[in-house]
């Protein structure tokens, strides 16, 4: 009888989906109104011709509301995408819309994800299959943009060759991501939520030594919006808000129905959608951003781009793996790991770290949290010094740690269990 429920509630509120994620686009591009910026225009030009590798925080680039049109822009892209092709939308597409939008204030733009898109788009042809069969893995793949971005816009090569080139590496990434994460899974056995970002750090190394080799160092960057912005909290707690407020809209027992999320481990795949409905999807993704939010707020750290990124990261993937039990411990891990060092906690850097490792949820939610806790303090060592291996290139430096986390961790976790 609840298998029926949960089969009914989806089909009643499948096409009500993309438009309750669509608040979130809409919400962004009021919010970018509303700032009166009258140098949007110029921001959003700056935002859409900047190599964009790490760290390129396009709130302090473009300003405020330069980088939450980005935001609604590829928001409503990507939903209109969605739409077009008739999908049914599974956790995995929550998860994969909703990094798109928060990388939106990170490192994403127009420019640098259609190349990605269009090669991705070719896959499918010449696999004989739908688009929509690839659409999430090309949403994913934009982690690696920055490729783009950089190509296009460094000044390494002259201008009209340097866009040429910069299209024609977008699409071929976009043509081998959807293969080579199928590949890389295997390495991680599913304990890393972020697959593509394990599977961009590869590529974005591999590029990276060419580059080197041929003796085109990439210039490191630190561009970070620094201002405490009350209002993008308050903006982010009614988005968050709004999303329990609809789950238990649609699941009058939403709250009741909650802790049945914690049974699941989270390792992939782990659909939320489709094992406890939209109502309780939704009211995890809302707990968790809030949760996310609060966290920045108690460590004192600052709403900016990297950190809307991360938030909107740990949102999209509850609903496909995530929740407060199997990511507190890692959290806690990597924030003690933190403190221990000496590390300032309320440095962006270390904000996004305790945030973006909840990649690694899985391994406390199979093993438990003192499995947990031990994968956030090998999730600090290897993030804070992996970067320089792929030059910045690969926006979901989490997802590269974390794959490297768990292919490392979880062997050695099953040969002490061996031994009990």
């Amino acid at each position: 009888m609840i298998l029926k429920n949960r089969i009914e509630e989806r089909e009643v509120h499948k096409k009500l989906v993309l438009k309750i994620l669509m608040i979130v686009p809409v919400i962004f591009l009021i919010f970018a109104i509303l700032q009166r910026d009258g140098e949007v225009v110029n921001g959003l030009t700056a935002i859409l011709k900047s190599p964009t590798i790490l760290v390129t925080d396009f709130m302090e680039l473009g300003g405020l509301s330069s980088a939450f049109l980005n935001a609604a822009i590829m928001g409503l892209l990507n939903i209109f995408l969605l739409k077009k092709f008739d999908m049914r939308i599974n956790g995995l597409l929550i998860a994969a819309l909703m990094t798109v939008i928060g990388f939106s204030f990170f490192g994403k733009n127009l420019v640098n994800i259609i190349p990605l898109y269009f090669g991705g788009y070719l896959y499918a042809k010449n696999q004989g299959i739908h688009p929509r069969d690839v659409i999430a893995v090309i949403m994913f793949s934009t982690g690696l943009s920055p490729i783009i971005s950089e190509l296009m816009f460094a000044g390494i090569m002259s201008p009209n060759v340097s866009i040429i080139v910069g299209i024609m590496t977008g699409t071929l990434i976009g043509f081998v991501i959807a293969p080579l994460s199928a590949h890389m899974l295997k390495f991680h056995e599913g304990y890393n939520l972020y697959n593509i970002g394990f599977t961009a750090g590869i590529i974005g190394t591999v590029f990276t030594s060419i580059m080197r080799t041929l003796s085109k160092e990439i210039q490191p960057v630190s561009i970070l919006y620094t201002s405490s912005d009350v209002n993008i909290k308050m903006l982010l707690a009614l988005i968050f808000t709004i999303f329990i407020v609809i789950g238990f809209k649609i699941n009058k027992n939403a709250f009741k129905d909650y802790k049945q999320l914690f049974n699941y481990n989270g390792r992939s795949v782990t659909d939320f959608t489709f094992l406890v409905g939209y109502g309780v999807t939704f009211v995890n993704m809302g707990v968790m951003g809030l949760l996310s939010v609060g966290l920045v707020s108690a460590l004192n750290g600052i709403i900016n781009g990297p950190v809307m990124a991360a938030i909107f990261t740990i949102v999209g993937f509850a609903a496909f793996g995530k929740h407060p039990k199997n990511s507190i411990p890692v959290m806690a891990g990597v924030l003690a790991g933190a403190l221990l060092l000496g590390f300032d906690t309320s440095s962006t850097g270390i904000v996004i770290s305790i945030l973006f490792s909840t990649t690694i949820a899985p391994i406390a939610g199979t093993h438990g949290p003192v499995w947990g806790f031990v994968a956030g303090l090998l999730h600090l060592s290897l993030v804070t010094n992996i970067g320089v291996i792929h030059g910045g290139i690969n926006l979901y430096n989490n997802g590269f740690s974390g794959g490297l986390v768990a292919g490392v961790l979880i062997p050695i976790i099953d040969a002490f269990k061996r031994g009990e």
